[in-house]
């Protein structure tokens, strides 16, 4: 019988600024158009958590139904892990994403943008289908593609497009800048899993580039967001509070090079979504000042 422990840790809530992060930056380029909304914005983020936290269930039963969980490097997951049953972590994914979908209606009645609600849905499938189905996308390496679509460029221009009802170009750069910090999370997960991965058919991108080539990506990916954020600063001078980050991205980017595998990425994985947040938190306020 789990325990709410073991839900909390199944719902990985180390991955949630990955949902947080691109609705901050989407206010924030809102507010640089003079169209911040904050009811709003907590929609979006209300949105965006719940299929987040959906996306993670999801993740935990499919892996598991397949047997991709049964040797892991990492925490272990509800269902592979046997402390719940398949059928209970399915209900509890397709729960956030019902949540997810429910408040994104409310969002989209508040704007009139119902078209909107296509791309809500293909958000949904492309959360279920990551693992799931009978091709998922996940292992053939497009886990990275979706990411950066749904929770980098979906999340924040979808943000600031619900509040103001049009986009800037710092809103669609903040947007790729999250996005690829996103990527990054879902890298270095995949890096930690490649010898348990490839074993099992998983060939997530990480796989397919092999372990030294992945380590690279995730540097890139973690760098050029910063790059991303000064640019902004042609907007707002503020934006270069990124450059306050630059230090974490080094950080990380030797740890990550210098070989780190098993427990010591679970570390990385933890201060990359901080590091996701603080992007999130510094860019949306200097786009917003």
């Amino acid at each position: 019988m789990a325990t709410l422990t073991d839900w909390l840790e199944g719902a990985r809530l180390r991955t949630l600024p990955a949902a947080v992060s691109p609705v901050l930056i989407g206010t924030g380029a809102a507010a640089g158009l003079g169209q911040a909304s904050v009811p709003r914005a907590l929609l979006a983020a209300g949105v965006a958590l719940a299929l987040q936290v959906g996306v993670n269930f999801a993740n935990d039963y499919s892996d598991g139904v397949r047997g991709t969980d049964d040797v892991r490097t990492g925490p272990p997951r509800l269902t592979g892990g046997g402390k719940a049953s398949p059928g209970a972590v399915r209900r509890a994914a397709l729960l956030s994403l019902g949540v997810g979908a429910v408040l994104g209606v409310v969002l989209v009645a508040l704007t009139g943008s119902w078209w909107l609600l296509a791309l809500g849905v293909l958000a949904v499938l492309a959360a279920w289908g990551y693992t799931g189905g009978r091709n998922p996308y996940g292992y053939l390496g497009l886990g990275e593609v979706g990411v950066f679509l749904f929770f980098g460029l979906m999340a924040t221009l979808g943000t600031t497009w619900t509040q103001a009802l049009e986009l800037s170009w710092p809103a669609w750069a903040g947007a790729v800048g999250v996005g690829l910090i996103a990527c990054a999370l879902l890298m270095v997960n995949n890096i930690r899993d490649i010898p348990t991965d490839s074993q099992v058919g998983k060939n997530t991108l990480a796989v397919r580039l092999g372990d030294r080539r992945a380590r690279w990506t995730y540097v890139g990916m973690v760098w050029a967001p910063v790059v991303l954020g000064v640019l902004c600063a042609l907007s707002s001078p503020w934006a270069l509070l990124v450059l306050l980050l630059a230090p974490a991205a080094v950080r990380l980017s030797r740890i990550v090079l210098g070989g780190a595998v098993g427990r010591d990425l679970i570390v990385v994985l933890r201060d990359t979504g901080l590091l996701e947040l603080g992007y999130g938190v510094l860019l949306g306020l200097g786009l917003a000042l």
